[in-house]
């Protein structure tokens, strides 16, 4: 089976190992002549970022770099990659790297034209439509990690350095035009790093296919998506150079960021706080909340997941599937318990009044409170 392919689902993805090189085209095609790339600090001089750079210099599209990105990027950041856009004429985003470098792309391009704060933006009701869309820069994603499946979205996640809140920034038009999913990109990706964005996409597909919403769609793609992870995250953790698993891998994040347009639960309404208050890393953060969340919304998803586990050949219905996700956990080292990654009890009140805020929350099963958020967070502690 040949893992390349052209898909527009969501949206124009350019799928298969060495295709960086077709960037410059998908630049003109963008209508890019001087384009920006943002990544975050630890990618900026890594080999990978160099001959992006130089792919893009050798086509006479300039090597215009912005790296100043957290690994939870703020409106500090973004203000920063603002200045450098405006500063270098720049007339389009090149967004590279994990969640945090497509994420602060994403908003670059956004509020690049934009008068307002970008917290005028989030993604209450229809405050989308507060924006003036003919500004929004034209957006090319590059993956380099298979989790957030940000390259697919029309949404960023800004911490707000003054509150520690996570704030979810939508637009129709934050959606990248083109995406270069290159797996080749992927495959010297540290072992913690493999393990923890490959656990955000598996818990993107875990909390898509529970949401109570309508969009069958999403439901199958969400059940296919945990399938290749559990089929080759253990093979892209082993064998870093395991080009098949990084591919399949590279799928998988897509999937699941294309699935929980359906929804997103528990999990990540939990883990938005935690990371904006004590800088965890998102995906693994999210593999310590997703046992308690199981079995905090087994009333309602039990059957569902019963059909889940006989797809993916796990014995044991929902029981079956829930004893999985440990043992999953453990084989890339996760840790147990978020006391593990530095959460302190005496900050709960902090996190469940964050987490109740959090657009996930809407589309978990089982309606979430203040008391029963406070017991999931103690029952993960």
């Amino acid at each position: 089976m040949s893992l390349v392919g052209n898909w527009s689902y969501p949206t124009a993805i350019k799928f298969g190992a060495g295709r960086i090189k077709e960037l410059p085209e998908a630049c003109v095609a963008a209508g890019m002549k001087r384009p920006l790339l943002v990544t975050d600090k630890g990618l900026a001089d890594l080999p990978i970022t160099t001959a992006t750079l130089d792919i893009l210099e050798a086509a006479g599209l300039g090597r215009g770099l912005f790296n100043d990105v957290d690994p939870n990027p703020n409106e500090k950041n973004l203000a920063a990659g603002v200045e450098a856009y405006k500063a270098g004429g720049h007339d389009g985003v090149i967004a590279f790297g994990g969640g945090s470098g497509l994420d602060l792309g994403k908003m670059v391009a956004f509020m690049c034209g934009q008068t307002r704060p970008v917290w005028d933006f989030e993604d209450i009701g229809d405050w989308w439509t507060r924006a003036d869309a003919d500004a929004i820069a034209p957006i090319i994603a590059v993956p380099t990690t298979a989790g957030t499946g940000s390259e697919v979205g029309r949404a960023s996640v800004i911490t707000n350095s003054e509150t520690h809140v996570k704030k979810i920034i939508f637009h129709p038009k934050v959606l990248p035009t083109v995406v270069i999913c290159d797996p080749e990109l992927t495959v010297g990706m540290p072992q913690f790093i493999t393990a923890g964005t490959g656990l955000d996409a598996f818990a993107h597909c875990v909390e898509a296919f529970s949401s109570p919403h309508y969009h069958p769609m999403s439901q199958g793609i969400a059940l296919e998506g945990m399938r290749l992870v559990k089929d080759y995250l253990p093979r892209a953790y082993k064998d870093g150079s395991d080009i098949e698993a990084r591919a399949q891998m590279m799928s998988a994040a897509a999937m699941g960021a294309t699935a929980f347009q359906k929804g997103l639960g528990a999990i990540h309404a939990m883990s938005h706080p935690i990371g904006a208050v004590f800088n965890t890393h998102h995906g693994t953060t999210n593999a310590v909340c997703m046992p308690a969340v199981l079995d905090f919304n087994a009333p309602a998803v039990a059957d569902r997941f019963q059909q889940a586990a006989a797809y993916l050949g796990i014995d044991g219905g929902f029981d079956g599937f829930r004893a999985f996700v440990q043992e999953f956990n453990d084989s890339f080292a996760i840790p147990r318990k978020l006391s593990d990654l530095g959460v302190t009890e005496t900050r709960l009140p902090e996190l469940v009044k964050g987490a109740i805020i959090d657009p996930s929350c809407g589309g978990n099963p089982i309606e979430l409170t203040e008391d029963n958020l406070t017991a999931l967070f103690n029952a993960a502690l």
